[in-house]
């Protein structure tokens, strides 16, 4: 009974009697993780899903929105969530701080899902204006969470987010990466975020997303998920390379394999909702690098949960992970 519940019942750090019983699967054996794998953040999406606030705050009872990131995520992606959390803002001055974070993160993809992942000069011009416009509205409400709830990281890290995609610079985004990192020293969401920032596809210079992956996990405890940083970086160096086979050798593997027994394969790295997610990123990375041993207890440990992202980075997201999860 154990082995059909997320995280595999009551294995390791973390493991948790709120886990979803695991939905149909595909032939592959795969699924599609939904709500983190909870019951709880299943409830909370309900809610949100019903544009029920008070539902919602009951839902939310359980999590630190400012830190939850994952559970705050599953809020930002929901459709729908833009046309009621206005009220909420403007009629819940108790819980004002909570509505402009869910507001502000909402915001911000929904502005992304107006502007698409098209390549930029395939933009029009509507959709550019629609998406600043989104995004700006998305500034201004975490700004004031920030104000009103100084000890919370989430509002920086999505205005990492949002400074990016409004393309106000790299000094600018340094200021919400030190913010970020003020509430949160190892938070991943930050890392992940500056990440990004530091691509040459956003003005970086080529080497230094793997440097700056590197000396964070140098700075990581034994088990704490900021290792899942070198497994992105290494993905991030596929994504801008014209080589396919760019990470199959044996210093990449060797790193990855070194990385994930630091943190997400050692027995202190904590369960908690949706570290599928976590162990998606070492998956993608490892399957990119050819490795063939820690592979296997990733993928062993997965169980076929699947997360979009980040195989999103391929043409057929699931076909490559269902693939890649046979070879393992």
């Amino acid at each position: 009974m154990l082995g059909k519940l997320f995280g595999r019942g009551g294995e390791g750090p973390g493991a948790d009697a709120h886990a979803l019983p695991v939905p149909r699967r595909q032939k592959s054996g795969m699924y599609t993780l939904r709500a983190l794998g909870d019951v709880r953040v299943l409830a909370l999406v309900e809610a949100a899903d019903a544009g029920d606030w008070e539902a919602v705050k009951e839902a939310l009872a359980p999590f630190d929105l400012g830190r939850d990131h994952r559970v705050l995520g599953e809020l930002a992606g929901l459709g729908g969530v833009q046309d009621w959390i206005g009220r909420a803002v403007e009629e819940d001055k108790e819980h004002r701080a909570t509505a402009l974070l869910i507001s502000g993160a909402r915001h911000i993809d929904w502005g992304w899902e107006a502007r698409t992942a098209a390549r930029a000069v395939d933009v029009t011009q509507e959709q550019w204006r629609v998406f600043h416009e989104r995004l700006g509205i998305a500034e201004e409400q975490l700004f004031e969470a920030a104000e009103l709830r100084p000890e919370w990281a989430a509002p920086w890290c999505r205005l990492l987010t949002s400074g990016r995609g409004m393309s106000l610079g790299r000094a600018v985004n340094e200021t919400r990466f030190d913010a970020a990192l003020r509430r949160d020293p190892l938070g991943l969401e930050a890392h992940l975020e500056w990440l990004s920032q530091v691509q040459p596809r956003w003005g970086g210079e080529p080497g230094r997303a793997l440097a700056f992956a590197r000396d964070a996990l140098a700075r990581a405890p034994q088990g704490h998920r900021l290792g899942c940083v070198v497994a992105m970086a290494h993905i991030e160096e596929w994504v801008e390379s014209d080589d396919g086979d760019c990470l199959e050798t044996a210093e990449i593997q060797a790193e990855l394999r070194a990385a994930a027994d630091h943190s997400i394969l050692h027995p202190a790295y904590d369960r908690r909702p949706g570290w599928q997610h976590d162990f998606n990123m070492f998956a993608m990375a490892l399957s990119l690098a050819g490795e063939r041993h820690t592979v296997r207890r990733v993928f062993q440990a997965l169980d076929g949960a699947y997360t979009s992202w980040p195989w999103a980075y391929f043409a057929e997201p699931e076909k490559q992970f269902a693939r890649s999860h046979r070879r393992a």
